[in-house]
């Protein structure tokens, strides 16, 4: 079981690695395997005082030299290795022929071309997302199918008929035109939203925040948005992102405890993300288009405009939701609009539209924290410790299960 330092220097440089020896080999799956080669080789090799000078750049010759052994191994089945892919030289720390014998804004650039072939229209929506998530962000398939709100059994089903696909269609791993990319433009936008997310709000482990995957997603958004500079909703994306991440320093106490909106340090807030935030969002709203990601990002601008939690501007807050409601009707969304109607009517109006959503929300946890806390409002103490334990069964982080047991013993839980 690698260590903590190691897990974290890993999950950083997944995505750039396995983009970069997809693009050697036009193979997904085997540049999962070869990544994970390279990874093996990393914990018999690295060490906190001793890391290559460029880790990504590292992981990728030692996986594209995995990757050779391996297609070479098969030559006698099916498979012959190319004539061109040679093994790169390694050792513990060959930094410089390393950094040399690769183009950094190149393999920066194949995470990018790696995402728009997973959102093939070859593909359906649901697969091009899910294998987004899997290829690109490293998600484990148990965090993929809590973010569709689906058994894991059923997503590492959709995510390897995608994968079937995409090899039964013989696609050539290349940068799609600008005509393709507009096409996939919708599904790979999505696919960024929810590694940013992942990254915003982890669904297992023991972190709550893994700042790595927002900070990528946000550098993906910047990317689009520099090559579709006209459309207002990829504008709408990296605000979101932006305003959102302003947020991180004041989610978790010094303890490493989560800290809700309401109790946050405002003054921890970075106002820098928050006014490019707000400078993107004005632009995209300009164009007159609005959709999902420009009223997320006006819901979280809306958020930042107030001094206290005290004078936050519900009214405005649920007239985003309903306009998002109609736009891109979810659960989640639901559930949103139910929280900020209890602020405007009373918990009794929020717990009635919550009644609604129990099914489809059943394994979501804040669906059953924001049960309880109407509850405890209602004085209906039983009832809420009930809906809080539902909560604890679902969570998915140490930081969030730390969370709800905090919450339980406030309303007068063991």
């Amino acid at each position: 079981m690698p260590s903590a330092w190691l897990s974290a220097h890993l999950r950083a440089a997944r995505p750039r690695v396995l983009a970069a020896l997809n693009r050697v080999f036009g193979d997904i799956d085997l540049a999962e395997d070869a990544f994970q080669d390279a990874s093996l080789k990393a914990l018999k090799v690295w060490s906190p005082d001793r890391m290559p000078a460029d880790p990504v750049a590292w992981l990728i010759i030692a996986g594209r030299n995995a990757g050779i052994d391996t297609l070479r191994k098969r030559k006698k089945e099916t498979l012959t290795a190319p004539d061109d892919l040679e093994p790169l030289p390694e050792g513990p720390h060959p930094e410089d022929e390393l950094t040399q014998s690769l183009d950094h804004a190149v393999y920066r650039d194949d995470i990018l071309r790696l995402l728009f072939t997973c959102c093939h229209p070859v593909l359906r929506r649901d697969q091009q997302i899910a294998l987004s998530l899997k290829i690109v962000a490293g998600l484990a398939v148990e965090e993929i199918a809590r973010a569709f709100l689906v058994q894991a059994k059923t997503m590492e089903q959709r995510i390897t008929r995608a994968k079937k696909r995409l090899q039964a269609a013989k696609l050539s791993y290349e940068e799609p035109d600008r005509t393709a990319r507009a096409e996939r433009l919708s599904a790979v936008a999505n696919a960024i939203y929810l590694i940013f997310n992942e990254g915003y709000a982890a669904s297992q482990g023991e972190e709550l925040i893994r700042e790595p995957l927002c900070e990528e997603a946000i550098r993906l958004a910047r990317l689009i948005v520099r090559l579709f500079p006209e459309e207002p909703e990829l504008r709408g994306l990296l605000a979101l992102c932006l305003i959102q991440h302003s947020r991180r320093k004041a989610r978790l106490s010094r303890s490493g405890a989560a800290v809700t909106l309401e109790d946050q340090d405002r003054s921890l807030w970075d106002r820098k993300l928050i006014a490019e935030g707000n400078i993107l969002l004005e632009a995209a709203l300009r164009k007159a288009r609005p959709g999902p990601f420009q009223i997320e990002a006006a819901i979280a601008s809306t958020h930042t405009q107030a001094a206290t939690y005290a004078t936050t501007d519900w009214v405005e807050i649920d007239r985003l939701y309903r306009a998002l409601e109609h736009i891109r009707p979810s659960p989640v969304v639901a559930l949103n609009r139910a929280v900020v109607q209890a602020k405007l009517n009373g918990a009794q109006a929020g717990l009635c539209r919550l009644e609604k959503l129990a099914g489809s929300l059943e394994r979501y946890p804040n669906f059953h924290v924001v049960r309880a806390t109407f509850l405890e409002e209602l004085g209906l103490a039983e009832e809420a410790q009930a809906a809080y334990r539902k909560a604890l069964e679902f969570a998915g982080t140490d930081v969030d299960r730390d969370h709800i047991r905090r919450k339980m013993k406030v309303s007068g839980g063991p």
